[in-house]
């Protein structure tokens, strides 16, 4: 491909701005996060402004310009045929310590519950597995319209929405061959592919992300959300992971009713005790999270792992209004695990978007 020698330039000088420190105003940042997204830049330059943006650290209005960008430029959107509103449980990813995919099956159990889920993912960026590699391993095909995903959505109250379906032009380039994290990392969680999606439990890999996501939520539409950063009381607390913790305290960002709340929560907040970081890390392999995963929908709800789940789908149930006590949401969770409903919504989601033949033998 020929690129022009004036744009180049013209963002060449803007890297070195970002090295400098400089802020970008929001327009700017929305042309040049359009020129990634697009491909209008040489590869070396696209990863060396991502690379010095994100060392920057990101302004409020720079995220903004991203989400411009990438919703004017990227997005695909399903509008399901219902009354009710979505929500989506997601996290930023790049955090520190690994653990076993959290945000999908908790999808499973807040849907089970009775919260309309849109959940949205992609593949693998710096851990072991992200979203879509775990459903593709139970029968997942993102090459299922999304179409399919809308009438899933519509008949049994979940679907699933990959990043590399609705996020084609750039993002979806981009992450297959990025292993770093980059301002993505914060704004992609942010996509809203389904229109219905007014409330979100999007975790961050980093204290400091939880306010700047809740902020550009409510700048953009959302009408209640919770970011979680966990720790591990066996670990120093800079290291952390992008969900609800059930290994030591976590540090929340709310918005509720136009209001933005900080505050930390420990597992006593859900009605759960305390447990180790050994036993909700992240296995070896994709294939070996997806056994913990199945293990647990399969009806092993009182494991540390379940736990995890559970928590996570119970801001879920927060978010969306359908029950504001942690306790009492974390319970009715549990509960979907021990009569199989969470494990119908994963048979039901397969089943529209997916090859059902795959899972049957995962489960038998």
């Amino acid at each position: 491909m020929k690129y022009n020698e004036e744009n180049m330039r013209l963002f060449g000088r803007l890297i070195g701005e970002l090295v400098a420190g400089k802020d970008m105003e929001r327009e700017t940042c929305k042309e040049a996060y359009r020129q990634v997204i697009l491909n209008e830049q040489p590869e070396l330059q696209q990863g060396a402004f991502l690379a010095a943006h994100l060392a920057k650290k990101a302004s409020l209005d720079e995220l903004c310009g991203v989400w411009d960008a990438l919703y004017e430029y990227d997005t695909a959107t399903i509008s399901p045929d219902f009354p009710e509103e979505c929500c989506d449980i997601v996290g930023t990813g790049s955090d520190a310590l690994k653990t076993i995919n959290v945000s999908t099956p908790a999808s499973f159990l807040a849907a089970a519950c009775g919260v309309k889920v849109a959940k949205k993912g992609a593949r693998l960026v710096t851990g072991v597995s992200g979203a879509t590699d775990i459903l593709e391993i139970m029968g997942l095909s993102i090459a299922s319209p999304l179409l399919q995903a809308q009438k899933c959505l519509e008949e049994h109250g979940i679907c699933y929405l990959p990043g590399e379906a609705f996020l084609q032009a750039g993002w979806g380039r981009l992450i297959q061959s990025m292993r770093f994290t980059s301002t993505f990392n914060i704004i992609g969680p942010l996509t809203k592919p389904c229109a219905k999606t007014t409330s979100i439990v999007i975790g961050a890999y980093a204290p400091e992300i939880c306010p700047q996501l809740i902020e550009v939520l409510r700048g953009t539409g959302t009408k209640a959300a919770m970011s979680p950063y966990g720790m591990s009381s066996d670990h120093d607390s800079s290291l952390g992971i992008d969900e609800v913790s059930v290994c030591g305290p976590t540090r929340m960002v709310e918005l509720r009713h136009d209001q933005v709340e900080t505050y930390t929560l420990t597992p006593a907040d859900f009605g759960i005790q305390e447990h180790s970081f050994t036993t909700i890390a992240s296995k070896k392999d994709a294939r070996a999270n997806v056994a913990e995963i199945i293990k647990v929908l399969g009806g092993q709800d009182d494991t540390p792992v379940a736990d995890l789940f559970c928590v996570n789908a119970a801001c879920a149930l927060r978010v969306s209004g359908v029950e504001e006590n942690l306790v009492k949401a974390t319970a009715m969770a549990r509960e979907t695990i021990a009569n199989g409903s969470a494990l119908n919504k994963l048979r039901q989601l397969i089943h529209f978007q997916g090859d059902t033949k795959t899972l049957a033998s995962l489960l038998a």
